[in-house]
């Protein structure tokens, strides 16, 4: 691995004869080596590459080695190159002091002994390709522990999903199990009490009047436990991308009145009065039965949230978005902004200290539904001020 460590090795003279004989001894296939005829042109070269080594010329003229050494232990990008000096002046102690003041770590002396030049550089050479192999190897245990780290929060996030999803089911279970249970108990008391009346001979209670009655309870129940598996049945689907949309052109005003009038018993128990506000005729290609489930599922929440007080249901045409819309407002409990971000989301059922009838699946679904015909369901709410829920829809030429 060391081997691989290509070395850059920088020689500074400014008698090019110098710099030649001192490249040959120098130079292999594993290094590459630079040559500098003055302190200027050293300088440009040192902020240009990375270099194992700087041999220098203390005799120079302008820029001596021992001043271009000085300004390469006070630059960040060259402080750290080991610098060798090469002079032809004697060993004199206050000359070699000079020299490693300036940051030399060993000197040349000229002539120059070639199995010494040779050792010297290879040494230094060795030790920073020890040094770069170390600082690869940090490297590259800082990128694993970061890669770990990584998979260790995706890990950690998969598993708060899980536990979440495991939550969400266990939430989603006792919900199913109490809104199922509670048709089936009406069933159940209902079929017992006719059991008991049969017991008994009691021919009264089944009266005409009294079996519509019945058969009207029994319709409730069922729709109820009907509704419940559709929205399961929803969800299913859409989750398996196998929501069908089979559009047709309708009035959208036509289907909220309809809708309006099948609602009238839900309106009359609620204890509320509710307004329609339509324009010309808003004729659309879209599906018919889907977009019903939506508004279906707007007024009950709407009459099931709106304290008791009006609602008001509007259709139109936004021209400037190019849209159908409906809007229903209430004058209800309202939505905190907190809560807007989460009533889409499956199973959420926010109930700001209210009960909360239903599996949580209804505008999860509604907005699924919205989105499949590329539209969107916009909610504008503040709590106890009531809320706004409005169905765009895209306008298509009728062909």
């Amino acid at each position: 691995m060391l081997s691989q460590i290509q070395a850059k090795l920088l020689i500074v003279d400014d008698l090019p004869e110098n710099l030649l004989a001192l490249e040959a001894l120098i130079r292999r296939e594993d290094r590459i080596v630079y040559k500098a005829l003055s302190a200027d042109a050293a300088l440009s070269l040192l902020l240009q590459h990375e270099f194992a080594l700087a041999i220098l010329d203390v005799q120079m003229p302008g820029m001596n080695g021992f001043e271009l050494a000085e300004m390469m232990r006070g630059t960040e990008k060259t402080k750290s190159i080991p610098i060798v000096f090469v002079t032809a002046a004697g060993r004199e102690m206050n000359y070699a002091f000079k020299g490693y003041e300036s940051g030399a770590v060993d000197f040349l002396h000229k002539p120059l002994d070639i199995h010494a030049v040779k050792s010297k550089v290879n040494v230094f050479v060795e030790l920073y390709r020890q040094r770069k192999a170390m600082k690869q190897q940090v490297e590259a245990l800082e990128q694993a522990r970061q890669e770990q780290q990584v998979l260790l929060e995706q890990l950690q996030s998969a598993q708060a999903d899980l536990q979440r999803a495991v939550s969400m089911r266990d939430d989603f279970m006792s919900i199913v199990s109490h809104e199922v249970r509670t048709p089936l108990n009406g069933l159940i008391l209902e079929t017992q009490l006719r059991k008991l009346h049969l017991a008994k001979n009691n021919e009264a209670a089944f009266s005409m009047d009294k079996l519509r009655g019945m058969v009207e309870r029994d319709e409730r129940q069922i729709q109820s436990l009907i509704r419940l598996i559709e929205d399961m049945l929803d969800v299913s689907r859409i989750r398996t991308g196998k929501l069908s949309i089979r559009t047709s052109a309708f009035d959208l005003g036509e289907l909220v009145g309809n809708l309006l009038e099948s609602f009238a018993a839900q309106v009359a128990a609620a204890g509320c009065s509710l307004q329609l506000t339509t324009c010309e005729a808003v004729i659309g290609v879209w599906d018919e039965f889907r977009i019903e489930q939506v508004l279906a599922n707007l007024l009950t929440n709407a009459l099931r949230y709106g304290a008791g007080k009006p609602i008001v249901v509007r259709v139109y045409v936004d021209s400037l978005r190019n849209q159908a819309r409906v809007d229903v407002t209430d004058q209800g409990i309202g939505i905190s902004a907190e809560n807007q971000a989460r009533i889409f989301q499956q199973f959420e059922r926010v109930n700001a200290g209210h009960a909360v009838a239903g599996l949580g699946l209804g505008l999860f679904i509604s907005e699924q539904i919205v989105m499949a015909h590329g539209g969107e369901l916009l909610v504008e709410s503040e709590e106890g001020k009531g809320s706004t829920f409005s169905l765009c829809l895209p306008l298509q030429p009728v062909v």
